[in-house]
């Protein structure tokens, strides 16, 4: 059995973000030579996620809207968390509501997605450089 492991590193622009990371998972099961395994994709930072969702502009300000009426930024005093003098106690909770990894069939050398799934970086605490592991297990 082979392995492969790779980082991709981020920095977003805006505090909450959704990213595309499909290319760059393909790339990397390219790069591993695996044609049937498993690929694990985690975000590495408790306060942004990876999941699997479609790639449409409105379903994405949906999850914005939906994130901000459930656990809002304001005001950060609301928080006990932000007590010790952090302000992104929201970004925590909205990594476990969005999920922290997802693992994804690899058949003939490509990810094994439904229609219209994508793989999403989704970032709650931005304008940081943060990390994303995939790691490849297979043939």
């Amino acid at each position: 059995m082979k392995h492969f492991r790779k980082e991709l590193w981020f920095n977003t622009k805006d505090r909450v973000e959704f990213i595309n990371i499909t290319p760059q998972v393909e790339t990397c099961i390219k790069e591993s030579h695996i044609n049937e395994g498993i690929v694990l994709v985690n975000a590495m930072h408790i306060s942004a996620s990876v999941f699997i969702n479609d790639d449409e502009a409105g379903l994405h300000h949906d999850f914005k809207h939906f994130l901000e009426r459930l656990v809002p930024y304001a005001p950060t005093s609301q928080y006990r968390h932000n007590d010790t003098g952090e302000d992104n106690a929201d970004a925590h909770i909205r990594r476990q509501i969005m999920g922290r990894e997802v693992t994804v069939a690899i058949t003939k050398g490509q990810l094994d997605l439904g229609p219209w799934e994508q793989l999403f970086y989704g970032e709650f605490d931005g304008q940081r450089k943060k990390r994303v592991l995939v790691k490849i297990i297979g043939e």
